[in-house]
Order: C-alpha cells, then structure tokens, then sequence
C-alpha cells in the first residue's frame, strides 16, 4: 500500500501496522506522536493500528529548544 509519510510517498505491505511502518523506516523509539489524516493515534495502539492505502501519516519527535 502507499501511504504520505511527513510528505513523501512511501510503499509499505497492505497488513502493516504503524509499529511495523516506523520499524521499517527505522523510527522505532525515534518517534513521539503519530497522525492519521490529521488524527493522533495513542502510541499504546500503534501495534494493532493498520493504516489504510493513501494515508497521511504525520510522525513527530519533540525536540527541546532554548
């Protein structure tokens, strides 16, 4: 399936879940807050939330400033 990761087209197996994209795109861990089509998916769901073909994912890391 194709999905818009942070603006970019990605390729990804049709059963994968958000854990399985970010695996894949070596963000595990890297990652704090993740979107759907402008929705926040709790990161306690990410393992059992399949995106659909054509989602945007928006994938956030906080960074601190000063």
């Amino acid at each position: 399936m194709k999905l818009i990761v942070n603006g970019n087209e990605k390729e990804f197996r049709d059963t994968a879940t958000l854990q399985e994209v970010l695996k894949e795109l070596n963000l595990e861990g890297k990652v704090m807050a993740a979107a759907v089509n402008m929705e926040i998916v709790k990161q306690d769901s990410w393992d059992k939330y399949k995106p659909k073909e054509g989602d945007k994912l928006e994938l956030l890391d906080f960074v601190g400033g000063g």
